[in-house]
């Protein structure tokens, strides 16, 4: 039911996305950089499920982090970009969401001072857009913090040109995985 798509840049990053088949919608977008000694380096989650420290080795086996702190992660839907953060227990009245236009971020607040993230959209940077306060809203339910923004006509646009691309790609399905390189 996925279809992946990776992507290797001349300037030595790599991209890995995934898609919904039946609805082309973007599941999980990472990025990997050489590190200094040429080698991969690690995945770095834009969009998706972070992955979980249990799955990977066990590099700190004595010391974990707790399961009730609050976990950011980003989830796009067709027409928009959204952020959910789970296990934040307090109500909606308790939370700000704002923009900082000249730091190209957007803020989350809480009033009695428990919370406070900064995170920038790397879509908008991507194609040089400026934030757009009215384009951000968010709700709050299930002890999630849901943030939303609207998607630019621009980036819509661009968005439906790679999915006609995408469609043309033949799949490489060679069934054993295995990658043979020359």
């Amino acid at each position: 039911g996925k279809r992946k798509i990776h992507y290797l840049f001349e300037d030595g990053k790599e991209m890995a996305e995934e898609y919904d088949i039946k609805t082309g919608q973007l599941m999980s977008r990472k990025w990997r950089e050489k590190n200094t000694l040429g080698g991969s380096g690690k995945w770095q989650v834009e969009v998706g499920e972070p992955t979980s420290p249990l799955l990977g080795a066990l590099e700190s086996e004595l010391i974990t982090e707790s399961s009730s702190n609050p976990v950011f992660m980003r989830k796009d839907t067709l027409s928009s970009f959204q952020w959910r953060i789970r296990n934040l227990p307090y109500p909606k009245e308790v939370y700000s969401v704002s923009v900082e236009e000249e730091q190209r971020c957007c803020v989350i607040r809480t009033t009695n001072k428990k919370y406070y993230k900064k995170f920038s959209i790397p879509d908008l940077d991507r194609y040089h857009l400026p934030l757009d306060a009215a384009a951000l809203s968010f709700a709050h339910a299930n002890n999630t913090l849901i943030i939303t923004y609207q998607k630019p006509k621009e980036i819509l646009a661009a968005e439906e040109q790679l999915q006609k691309e995408l469609k043309k790609i033949k799949a490489a399905n060679s069934g054993d995985g295995d990658c043979k390189t020359q």
